[in-house]
């Protein structure tokens, strides 16, 4: 027998028990859609990380308030190194002031754009005459750099600029949402005319263009106006703290950045050479690289949930070949006695277990992908295939299939021709 022959022989087989087959195929199915759905919702996710914390890039990083540590053992302090910096207690905790920020942005020389802002402590609702929206807009307090720094841009007006800030007069700039919701499609209607933020009126100087959503929140839905008015208005809290960001123009200059913000800002903290710093730097990437590496938690998890199936197919796929063997004894009988050898009988139980298993790893390959994708567009991202996840699956599956009908070919390819031809 050629190979061709034996390959045809397996398929014919395999299409002759569409029950056995197909309820084995939908077993290892499952085990490859798992793996790869949730793998490729992971690449989605990864796309979205990345998308997110591009709007600043490498270059960039993140001045933030540092909360005080609690300590409930006494012991803990005792285990300070000599010769550590102090905290100074009485700094500790203290969130970043405006004038500190002010202060920062005067200060630092660095050739870097600063931008100081704050994040209103609550959710804005937008009236224009006599329509309003949800209380779920996002109220953002910045300054000139603002837009810029986080990836937003005006398509019509203007952005705020320092006199807006140092005034604190009532002017703002609204997503997409907010200018499609009152003024329609039309970006150049909304421009002077007056909104109420919390029935505060402001006046639209500019419109920004459409940004899309991050994790089910549009970043269209927003409003972004002046810190001063955010601490005026909209920021009751007295523990809300700026945050300073800053923005290189080449990755190389991003750790002297970072050293000459450290140095900028100690004095601002009123911190001595021998205290620690009671504030955070973080790099803007950093961010997307700690979620994207505890993602790798899920990863391993879709990885074990897939192998646990798989080996639960592998066994059944076993069995269901076991009892092909028995089923088809005289047919075994009858190959070799028309000159069928032993390794053709092995390799035809082989490849009829292999395809099984292949078919299983397409039916699930393919579903697994429109699962994940799913996540995609819920995430607006475009269409992904984890194509390294896709080759392993099918390696798996292969190895499955192999190992699976290893024991049933070899037990097909001893029997005795002359008893397998009386087998009854």
């Amino acid at each position: 027998m050629t190979l061709r022959d034996t390959l045809s022989l397996s398929f014919r087989t395999v299409r002759s028990n569409k029950l056995r087959t197909g309820i084995t195929v939908a077993i290892i199915a499952l085990g490859i859609t798992a793996l790869i759905g949730i793998n490729t919702a992971i690449v989605a996710i990864k796309q979205k990380f990345l998308e997110s914390f591009s709007s600043m890039g490498a270059t960039g990083f993140t001045i933030r308030y540092q909360e005080p540590r609690h300590s409930f053992h006494n012991d803990e302090v005792k285990k300070e190194k000599r010769g550590a910096k102090k905290e100074k207690k009485s700094n500790m905790g203290k969130p970043i002031t405006v004038h500190q920020a002010e202060a920062f942005k005067a200060a630092y020389t660095f050739p870097a754009q600063v931008s100081a802002n704050i994040v209103g402590d609550r959710s804005a609702i937008i009236a224009y005459e006599n329509q309003k929206t949800n209380p779920n807009v996002w109220l953002v307090g910045g300054d000139e750099n603002y837009t810029g720094l986080n990836g937003f841009s005006v398509s019509s007006g203007r952005d705020l600029n320092p006199v807006d800030i140092e005034t604190g007069r009532n002017v703002c700039l609204i997503g997409k949402d907010i200018a499609t919701r009152f003024f329609g499609e039309n970006a150049e209607r909304p421009l002077d005319k007056i909104i109420r933020v919390d029935n505060i009126p402001f006046r639209i100087i500019g419109v920004l263009k459409p940004k899309g959503s991050t994790f089910g929140r549009s970043l269209d839905n927003l409003v972004i106006i002046s810190y001063s008015n955010v601490r005026r208005y909209f920021n009751s809290n007295p523990n809300s703290s700026f945050n300073i960001q800053v923005k290189v123009a080449d990755i190389k200059l991003i750790d002297g950045a970072i050293g000459e913000a450290t140095s900028a800002f100690r004095p601002i903290r009123q911190l001595t050479v021998t205290e620690t710093d009671n504030f955070m730097i973080d790099k803007s990437d950093s961010f997307a690289e700690m979620l994207i590496r505890n993602l790798s938690f899920i990863t391993m998890a879709a990885l074990l949930i897939g192998v646990i199936t798989l080996v639960g197919a592998a066994i059944g796929l076993m069995n269901i070949m076991l009892v092909a063997v028995t089923e088809r004894t005289k047919e075994i009988g009858l190959v070799k006695a028309i000159g069928g050898k032993r390794k053709n009988i092995r390799y035809q139980f082989l490849y009829e277990s292999i395809i099984i298993s292949l078919l299983g790893a397409a039916f699930g390959i393919v579903l697994g992908i429109i699962l994940g994708n799913v996540v995609g567009i819920l995430l607006s991202t475009s269409f992904v295939v984890p194509w390294d996840w896709v080759i392993t699956g099918v390696i798996i599956c292969s190895l499955v299939g192999l190992l699976a009908g290893l024991y049933p070919a070899i037990k097909a390819g001893k029997l005795n021709p002359i008893e397998a031809l009386r087998y009854e």
